[in-house]
């Protein structure tokens, strides 16, 4: 018998489909400093964290302090507005479900605030999937590998060899490799196809062939 994966799911734009609210809401970030609104292609093409990093990219040089300033707030402000409206991506809910019910464990770790990640996973009816969650405390600003390492070390009964990160951008494939865990990218999120295929690790375009990728890696 082969070995059992435990997934470690992250939420926005993996299991939580939610890039339309970020586009609407870095959109209207940038409206309130007078840049002009992106697509979702062009975000796709250009994102990357830092965040600072994408704006640079963007706008040809680094934010200055006020601006990121303003640009930070007004994207929270108008994402968890927007956010209100997003829903599970296609499928997600009944791959929790069958994963869980075949005996499987799969937790979350997520650079959402934990303040607001509980709430909005509870809305939708899946905390109970989960072994753990985890968002972003406080004002941290490690960054998802550190996070991804407290996340597992607060799991003694996962081996992090038989662990695997579906998530939506490079990070969680860093993070992954950080922790000693296998990775696959998902690209329903805020990254494009080429952009996460240079990662190195699998990239699927729906969460089954995720899941299934998953099974695959740890076998």
């Amino acid at each position: 018998m082969g070995k059992q994966a435990h997934i470690v799911w992250d939420w926005n734009g993996t299991l939580f489909h939610d890039i339309d609210a970020v586009i609407q809401a870095t959109n209207a970030s940038f409206a309130e400093i007078g840049l002009a609104p992106i697509t979702l292609e062009r975000y796709r093409e250009l994102y990357c964290v830092p965040v600072p990093r994408f704006y640079e990219r963007l706008m040809g040089r680094l934010p200055t302090d006020e601006e990121w300033v303003v640009m930070d707030e007004a994207f929270h402000r108008h994402y968890w507005a927007f956010a209100e409206s997003s829903g599970l991506a296609d499928g997600a809910s009944r791959l929790l479900g069958e994963w869980q019910d075949a005996g499987l464990t799969q937790s979350m770790c997520s650079l959402a605030p934990h303040d607001r990640l509980l709430p909005i996973v509870r809305t939708h009816g899946i905390e109970g999937r989960f072994v753990r969650v985890d968002g972003r405390v406080g004002d941290s600003t490690d960054g998802k590998a550190l996070q991804m390492a407290r996340h597992l070390a607060a799991l003694p009964a996962v081996d992090p060899a038989c662990a695997v990160v579906i998530g939506d951008a490079v990070d969680d494939a860093l993070a992954a490799a950080h922790v000693g865990a296998r990775a696959v990218l998902y690209t329903g999120g805020s990254h494009s196809r080429a952009s996460l295929a240079a990662a190195g690790v699998p990239v699927v375009d729906t969460l089954a062939d995720a899941v299934a990728e998953a099974e695959r890696l740890v076998a």
